[in-house]
């Protein structure tokens, strides 16, 4: 296996992480476990912060990796990467708002940002391992 396919694999593990946490700590707010919440909430964060120091790097040493496959999985691919990519670029910023203001104690403006940050970030995660296996194990 090469040093790039590590990554990728190290990638989706984070990745997959990243939406069991969130999913955790959406369950845990709906049950009003407010410290579970920030727990799984701030583990996602930290999650995501290492998902994104390791897809750089594994940038720098490898650069783009393109998808090898044709007809409508390729389609599929790029349909999948298009509404990844942009969302995936939107998340930090959208996290860290939600974080601030929950940190903040501002709960219905943490509640307001956090009905998008959640789906976004959710789906940014999940089609982060989907990608990964469209790309490395489907081909």
């Amino acid at each position: 296996m090469s040093l790039g396919d590590r990554f990728a694999v190290l990638n989706a593990i984070l990745n997959g992480s990243a939406a069991v946490f969130l999913l955790l700590g959406w369950l845990s707010v709906r049950a009003k476990r407010i410290e579970r919440h920030r727990f799984f909430m701030g583990g996602a964060f930290v999650i995501s912060i290492l998902f994104l120091i390791s897809y750089l790097t594994r940038f720098y040493l490898t650069g783009v990796h393109r998808y090898p496959g044709t007809g409508m999985m390729r389609t599929l691919y790029f349909a999948v990467l298009m509404t990844h990519t942009p969302l995936a670029a939107a998340v930090p910023f959208l996290a860290m708002r939600s974080i601030y203001l929950g940190m903040k104690n501002r709960i219905e403006a943490h509640r307001r940002i956090s009905r998008v940050t959640l789906p976004v970030w959710m789906y940014v995660s999940v089609t982060g391992v989907l990608i990964y296996f469209m790309l490395y194990q489907w081909v």
